[in-house]
Formats: C-alpha cells, structure tokens, sequence
C-alpha cells in the first residue's frame, strides 16, 4: 500500500492542524485526524518520502508535506507553468486549492471555484465580450455597488467589543452551500437531509436555477456564495435524476431539474462552456482575490 502513496499534504480539521491527506495512485485521497500536530509529524515521518509530489516543482521531501500553504505557493513553479500557458486556468485553480488546504474529504472546506459567467439570460453568449465576464479583482459581495455599500456601512458601524468588525455575516463557502450546490446527487443528499432534520431547505431558498443563484448573490446581503470544481465537470448535479421532492416555489413553479442558462440546452451545454471560459487564455483575472 505504501507503495501506492504520490502525494502527503497536512491538512486542517475543525481549525485545528491535526489532519493529514494522503493521495494514492488510483487518484483517490484519505484524510486523517489525528490527535495532536506531534503525531501528523511522526506519521508523515514514517511514510514513503513523496513529499506532495511531481507535479507542482517541488523536492519530494517529508518536510514539503509540513510547509504551509504560503510556503508551498512559494516554492513551486506552478504560478511560472500558468504564465507560460502550460496548465490551465482550472488545473492552476485546483493547485490553489490543493495547497491552500482545500479538500473533497471536508465539506467545511470544500474546494472553492468563483462564479465567472454573468450573462445568463441570452440565447447565446459570445465569449470575446468583456461584460460577459465578471470582475475577478473584486469579492463577490462588493461587484453590486449598492450592496457593497451595505457591507461597508456594516463594517464601520460595527459596535459590539465581543466580535471583530467584519463585512459579511456568511462566507463565500460553507459545508450547506456545498450541500446546496450538489443537493440532487449522493452522498450529498444524504448529507443534507442527516443536517436539516430529515427535511429538505425551503423551495425559495434551494437551488432551482443557475441565473438565480447568480442575481441572488448580486442582490441577497445574506448571500455571498462562490461556486464548487464540479460546475466546471460534473452535469449530472443539475438533473434531479432520482427525483426528489424538493417542493414549490412561491410562484407555483415545482423545484425540480435545475433550471440552466437560455443558452444552454442541456446540462452538458452548460458546463462544456463552463470549461471553455476556464480553459481560454483571454479570461481576465482568472485567479479569485480570495486566493
């Protein structure tokens, strides 16, 4: 089994640096707690020196897999790759989120993908207009100039001593808006009906829609919600194929197939140019300020 080891990240659980990830040939991960950050040491001391890695540029050393995120985005060559046009804009997304922490095995810090697109009500959408692209340079809360305003007035107003001042009262990811997203398909349904008393979330606040989501996280102050890979690769999360009861909405409209962009036909449409606009070169800013 060691032999089977390619990558050893330390990983964060519930804040705390107890976790260990090991990644294996057959592309799958394992993330470990362990009881305290001594024994994450002694454990990866004790596996087959790989480091976390070929790919990124770095030694295969036991001390890589200790180094912090800052560290690792230092140290590697990926960000020099990317320049020179040799990964993509989603590989080098995925690197962010390897390396800072980010993982499929935790919800609470599932990898975080931005919304890109804006223009979801055209029957077809041209991909050389810059004004179909969001701006990349700001968060999420601060592209509606009126809602920034909200959070900046929260901020400056802020006056209870037991809480830092602090812009938004959500983030932009969290264990139910992974949940949200990927409500249609399992393990995931699972997951959310365990957390919400067996019950799915109200129809006005489910994910019905993709434009939907995207004016509500223009309008909404309580929503700043980024986006997961899996809009990027995985259509079958808008088809509610095994046919949950999710309700209605208030304008009588069943929450069913999530309703996708005019301009795409099909689920497939969607993210095949979901992944166009990651894989083109002309997006601009394709790295989240969050990163």
């Amino acid at each position: 089994m060691f032999s089977e080891i390619r990558a050893v990240f330390s990983r964060r659980f519930l804040l705390q640096n107890t976790g260990l990830e090991v990644f294996m040939a057959n592309r799958t991960s394992v993330m470990f707690n362990f009881p305290d950050q001594a024994t994450v040491k002694r454990v990866v001391y004790s596996l087959p020196r790989v480091g976390v890695g070929t790919s990124y540029g770095l030694p295969q050393a036991r001390r890589i897999s200790l180094a912090t995120p800052r560290q690792l985005f230092k140290s590697s060559n990926m960000t020099q790759r990317w320049q020179r046009r040799e990964i993509s804009n989603f590989e080098y997304l995925m690197f962010l989120n390897t390396i800072a922490g980010r993982t499929y095995n935790d919800l609470n810090q599932y990898p975080v993908f931005p919304w890109v697109l804006t223009n979801y009500d055209s029957e077809e959408i041209d991909l050389t207009l810059p004004g179909n692209f969001r701006d990349l340079s700001k968060p999420i809360g601060a592209l509606n100039p009126k809602r920034a305003a909200f959070y900046a007035e929260h901020y400056e107003s802020w006056d209870d001593d037991s809480t830092p001042p602090h812009h938004y009262t959500t983030l932009y990811s969290t264990a139910h808006s992974t949940l949200m997203w990927m409500l249609r398909i399992e393990p995931f349904t699972t997951f959310f009906l365990n957390a919400n008393d067996a019950k799915f979330d109200h129809p006005e606040r489910s994910f019905s829609g993709i434009g939907r989501a995207w004016r509500n996280c223009q309008r909404d102050t309580a929503d700043v919600k980024e986006l997961i890979p899996e809009f990027y690769y995985l259509p079958e999360m808008f088809v509610n194929s095994n046919e949950f009861e999710l309700g209605l909405r208030d304008d009588g409209i069943s929450v069913c197939d999530v309703e996708l962009p005019i301009w795409a036909k099909k689920p497939e449409d969607f993210v095949r140019i979901n992944r166009m606009v990651r894989l083109r070169k002309t997006v601009p800013r394709p790295t989240p300020i969050i990163f």
